[in-house]
């Protein structure tokens, strides 16, 4: 008689990463819901327009990441992340570039500061995935403020070795992963510019022109040059057929 083996076990299906999109331009809400919420690992529980309403639906949510705007009317993000901190990593993620806004987010408990225009979708994607982990991302304008900090911190303490370490802030991550723009890209043969490989990365996300250019922050005529500039090199003449090819779905003849 055959000896009975017992099946593999199926591999553990990954709970997805829970995130909450804090943001008071209902536009960018919108667009990082339908992003992310596109991608099989992630989902968007809650959104929120300041502060405020982002603490509560923390609160009540519970999610993995938060994604936090930096300038909200009634209570701002900085205001905000202090308490959001407490109930989980934070990923600010916004227009505001200046460096001591960066380095205040760092001390209130950030952990990581992406400026819209100085990253990818891929990147983003990837930001997020790693800040629940704990790992920190930084695209180039917000690693350069850090930098500054850590090298003025430094510089005041250079002449007392045994507390130099001990001066540097707590709440600085120890390893700045910082986001390097993209230079151009390729796949499946097309050869796009690294935004127009952007563009259609949100459009085959499924967001709409307006959600593009909140998103990368340029006009709406900008994002319909890009996509007809991008339709030609993928010689289709529709979103439906573009997002196909580009993501390798389109039936072959």
């Amino acid at each position: 008689m055959p000896e009975l083996r017992e099946p593999f076990p199926a591999p553990a299906r990954t709970a997805p990463v829970r995130v909450l999109v804090a943001d008071d331009n209902p536009v960018v809400r919108a667009g990082l819901t339908a992003l992310l919420s596109g991608r099989d690992d992630l989902t968007v529980v809650a959104e929120a327009a300041d502060g405020r309403e982002a603490y509560e639906a923390a609160a009540r949510h519970r999610p993995d990441v938060v994604l936090l705007d930096v300038r909200m009317p009634g209570v701002d993000g900085l205001a905000a992340l202090p308490h959001l901190v407490r109930i989980a990593p934070v990923l600010m993620l916004t227009y505001s570039d200046e460096p001591e806004t960066v380095q205040e987010a760092l001390r209130r408990g950030a952990g990581g500061y992406l400026v819209h225009g100085e990253f990818t979708v891929d990147q983003l994607v990837t930001a997020v995935r790693d800040t629940g982990a704990g790992r920190a991302h930084f695209t180039p304008t917000a690693a350069t403020a850090v930098l500054a900090q850590l090298r003025s911190t430094g510089s005041a303490t250079a002449h007392d070795d045994s507390t130099s370490q001990s001066q540097i802030p707590a709440t600085f991550p120890e390893s700045l992963s910082q986001l390097q723009p993209s230079v151009g890209q390729s796949r499946r043969g097309f050869r796009l510019s690294a935004r127009e490989a952007e563009i259609m990365d949100l459009i085959a996300s499924g967001m709409t022109n307006q959600q593009i250019a909140a998103l990368c922050f340029i006009s709406e005529k900008t994002v319909k040059n890009h996509i007809n500039r991008i339709f030609a090199k993928l010689h289709s003449t529709s979103r439906a057929e573009a997002a196909a090819k580009w993501l390798g779905t389109a039936a072959t003849s």
